[in-house]
């Protein structure tokens, strides 16, 4: 059953990215979201720029937090990673923290509430990333020697999809 779930979400999941790019980010990054804003018959982007101080990954329910100091009061907003109105996520900076969920900052103003900036390189979709190791994952199968007659089957399709996408 949880099998038929997972298999239903990474469609969703692949359906929903395959029209914007979702990069890879991590708490500490300052992101700039651009949201999708509907007035009566008329729609314009917004941004919301501000530090990324948490992240929750749960497959279709992974969610972020984005903060920001506007006009002097501190404003966070949770985001669902692939909700509709989010037009796209831009990384501006990098940051370089320690920790997974960064709520002290909460508590912190001015110079306290800087974060140190770290050079990870270039980083391609997140996206991107989990299809290369769902392939690692199938070539580990492949390589196995014992196989059923439905990893057989299975076997015969990801060699195909192959066969295919070098075609393409």
């Amino acid at each position: 059953m949880t099998n038929l779930m997972q298999k239903f979400e990474k469609q969703k999941i692949e359906k929903l990215t395959s029209k914007k790019g979702i990069p890879t980010f991590r708490p500490g990054d300052t992101l700039k979201v651009s949201l999708k804003i509907s007035e009566g018959d008329r729609s314009r982007l917004q941004a919301f720029e501000g530090v990324c101080i948490a992240r929750k990954n749960n497959s279709i329910n992974s969610k972020f937090t984005v903060r920001r100091i506007a006009y002097g009061e501190g404003v966070e907003r949770v985001f669902p990673l692939f909700s509709p109105i989010i037009e796209k996520i831009e990384v501006v900076r990098k940051g370089d923290v320690n920790r997974a969920k960064l709520y002290y900052l909460r508590d912190r103003t001015g110079k306290r509430a800087r974060i140190a900036e770290h050079d990870r390189g270039e980083e391609s979709d997140q996206y991107l990333m989990t299809e290369v190791q769902d392939i690692k994952s199938e070539e580990s199968i492949i390589n196995s020697e014992v196989y059923t007659e439905s990893e057989n089957a299975a076997v015969d399709n990801i060699k195909k999809e192959k066969e295919n996408k070098a075609v393409e």
